[in-house]
């Protein structure tokens, strides 16, 4: 089958690779459609450099690359109950540029929301869990509660606007001029032009602060904050290459210790629990997951360095 690898850092080629043969509760999936992530990005590059003491220090000791998918189901274990041939299916799994991807039956995959493409199934995966996650489970977002999405344009900017609405929030999306009328559209109640205003002086307060974009200090922050309130951190500058975003991170963090208000980072968890609730979000209107662009499987160093000028928003999808 054909699959992208990175034998180095910084450079992706479309190879042939073998075809993954399916275990007792394994799940074989044609990929239709996958998308990329900030995380592919930084696995691609090898950035942040501490990274490589995990993922390899030379060169990567996986050479697969992304996460999301959307596909049809090809084959399944003796053992595998929930999924036959035929159905078609969406999630994450290690690997996902490739015409297959395997994975166990209990593992981050369920059945593609109705009414839903290829393409939009395959851009929900990390984007849609980190959304969902953060406000929900992280920010303990509540109906009638006024959120801040910071970088409200971008992938999970994009699912967070929206989510945050399907809960109940007052929501106020910070974006650029270019991609007001977009956060528009998916339902924010407010947006603020950064170029134009400082949102950080507006006087407003909010309960939770998604800060995807990480592109304000804590003293900048806490300003919006309600007492009691939640700053949840996604992203940081990319370009600080031995740290990546994990020092603006971890010093934003430092930072509100012994403070009424909250500064806190998490990691996603993919599962298939909350795959179903993205469905059902997705199945009841309520979230449309948005796509800038669409690149073929052999295109992908293309979308990578268009995801890497910063410039994106929403999602990039892979077609394969």
């Amino acid at each position: 089958m054909k699959a992208i690898v990175r034998e180095r850092y910084g450079v992706v080629r479309l190879t042939e690779v073998d075809k993954p043969a399916v275990s007792d509760n394994g799940v074989l999936v044609r990929v239709r459609a996958s998308s990329v992530n900030p995380v592919d990005w930084y696995e691609m590059t090898g950035t942040p450099y501490f990274s490589r003491l995990m993922g390899g220090v030379r060169s990567p000791k996986d050479p697969r690359l992304g996460r999301d998918f959307a596909g049809t189901v090809e084959a399944v274990g003796a053992a595998v109950e929930q999924f036959q041939p035929g159905d078609d299916v969406y999630g994450t799994v290690a690997g996902a540029f490739a015409e297959y991807v395997r994975l166990a039956e209990d593992a981050a995959i369920a059945r593609k929301p109705a009414g839903a493409s290829f393409e939009q199934a395959g851009s929900v995966g990390i984007a849609g869990f980190t959304a969902l996650q953060a406000l929900r489970d992280t920010g303990r977002l509540g109906a009638g509660q006024k959120v801040l999405v910071n970088g409200a344009a971008g992938g999970v900017g994009t699912f967070a606007v929206q989510i945050a609405k399907a809960m109940g929030a007052e929501v106020t999306g910070v974006c650029s001029t270019a991609n007001v009328e977009l956060v528009q559209s998916l339902g924010a109640d407010h947006v603020v032009d950064y170029t134009r205003q400082d949102f950080t002086r507006s006087g407003e307060r909010y309960d939770v602060f998604l800060d995807v974009a990480g592109s304000r200090r804590w003293s900048a922050c806490r300003r919006v904050l309600a007492r009691d309130a939640v700053l949840v951190l996604i992203g940081g500058p990319k370009k600080r290459l031995v740290l990546g975003p994990v020092g603006h991170l971890v010093a934003t963090r430092l930072r509100s210790v012994g403070s009424s208000r909250t500064a806190t980072f998490f990691l996603a968890k993919p599962n298939a629990a909350d795959l179903r609730v993205l469905s059902d979000m997705i199945e009841a209107g309520k979230v449309t997951p948005a796509i800038d662009r669409s690149y073929a499987l052999p295109d992908l160093a293309e979308a990578m360095a268009y995801l890497g000028t910063g410039h994106a928003r929403a999602k990039i999808v892979i077609t394969v």
